[in-house]
């Protein structure tokens, strides 16, 4: 196996691995273990460097891909283009969006889930997670394919 697959390969497990782990181990432990809003202080301080992981994992993936000239298949690099596209439109889009409503809400404790400002930060965390899923689904798909 060439150098550039293997660098191709290891960024993508990490890419998906990281972002699995966040997703299902450390985000729900956070939110277990520690009231709403001080889990949600603590996830939204960590979302930025979770994306740019992404997008750096995604970028040294590409990067490799592209100098491998093709060998590696289309599809793979198509999925991976989808993945950095949906991972900037999270970290770009909506993160700072989400942020925003998070300051117009004073407590996700006491605040009621009628308010608007909840209200649109539900449907971005919706997206969001549908967003997060998919990545990582992709990430998934590219780490098994040949």
């Amino acid at each position: 196996m060439p150098l550039l697959t293997i660098f191709s390969r290891l960024a993508i497990a990490f890419w998906v691995g990281g972002a699995s782990l966040f997703t299902f181990v450390l985000t729900p432990i956070i939110f277990r273990r520690l009231p709403r809003d001080q889990a949600g202080i603590i996830v939204g301080h960590l979302f930025p460097a979770y994306f740019r992981w992404g997008l750096a994992c995604g970028a040294l993936a590409l990067i490799t891909r592209l100098l491998l000239r093709g060998k590696e298949g289309g599809v793979a690099t198509l999925i991976l283009v989808a993945m950095l596209c949906i991972t900037s439109f999270q970290a770009f889009y909506i993160e700072p969006r989400a942020a925003a409503l998070k300051k117009e809400i004073p407590s996700f404790e006491s605040t009621p889930k009628e308010h608007p400002a909840r209200q649109a930060f539900g449907r971005l965390h919706g997206i969001s997670a549908v967003c997060n899923l998919a990545v990582i689904a992709g990430g998934v798909a590219l780490v098994v394919l040949p």
